[in-house]
Order: C-alpha cells, then structure tokens, then sequence
C-alpha cells in the first residue's frame, strides 16, 4: 500500500479514494473504551465499477469474489492500525482472486489399489456376517 494506492499486484493498483471505507465500534468485550470507540474499519470494493482492472482480471476476481469485496479488522485498539490491517487484507483477498488455478488432470486409479479397496471391503463385510446370530439351519 502507498499513500495513494493499494498495490494488489504488479499490474493491479487500484486508487484508495474508490475504495469505501467504514468504521463502528467492534463486538466482543472491551469495556467502555470498545463501546465508545469506532476503531472497527471495514473496506469494501465495487469489482464492476472500480479503475485498475483489466477487462479478464475483472472478470476472473468477480468469478471468485463476487461483485463486492469486503475485509475488515477490529484486532486493535486503535483505528489507524485496523484500517492498515484491513486494506492488507483486501489486497490479499484481490490478489487471490487474481490468480489462476492450475489446470487439475484427472487420474484413475491404479489396478492394486482398485483391488485392495475391494478386499477392505469383503474383509468388513465378512467382519459384520460374523456379528449376526448364526442360522439354526447351520
């Protein structure tokens, strides 16, 4: 992050005036000083709308993301530190948006491990026969 920007990736830098930020008081225990003090940030980010992205960038953080993005932090009792820590998540969550997942190739199954997944199966199989209540016939 710089002083004008959120650096997401080496070709992604987005303006930190188009990037809404929120705060409010955080949840949890904290006294008088969490109740009173807004230092709850949350950043959020219109992905349709927003400067920075190319049109297959935009397309593939919107796939993932959906139209908005969201980080927040309340970690902290001060207000500067979580709206540090919230923007560093953002570019966290933008960058792992950005990146491509690799291809997956199916595989099969080998031939000893198809036979040894069907000789688990007889082995329980003939564990729970021998629970059952032998036959009067026998």
């Amino acid at each position: 992050m710089t002083a004008t920007h959120l650096v997401v990736s080496s070709s992604v830098r987005l303006l930190l005036s188009d990037i809404a930020v929120e705060t409010s008081t955080p949840g949890g225990p904290g006294g008088q000083h969490a109740n009173r003090t807004a230092s709850k940030v949350t950043v959020k980010v219109d992905l349709q709308t927003i400067a920075g992205f190319g049109p297959l960038q935009r397309q593939r953080v919107m796939a993932k993301l959906g139209p908005i993005a969201k980080a927040s932090a309340a970690e902290s009792r001060s207000q500067a530190r979580n709206r540090t820590r919230a923007f560093e998540r953002l570019g966290e969550l933008l960058a792992g948006g950005l990146k491509v997942d690799p291809l997956r190739r199916p595989t099969k199954p080998t031939k000893a491990s198809g036979k040894r997944r069907i000789a688990a199966k007889q082995r329980r199989g003939d564990v729970k026969q021998n629970r059952r209540r032998p036959n009067l016939d026998d």
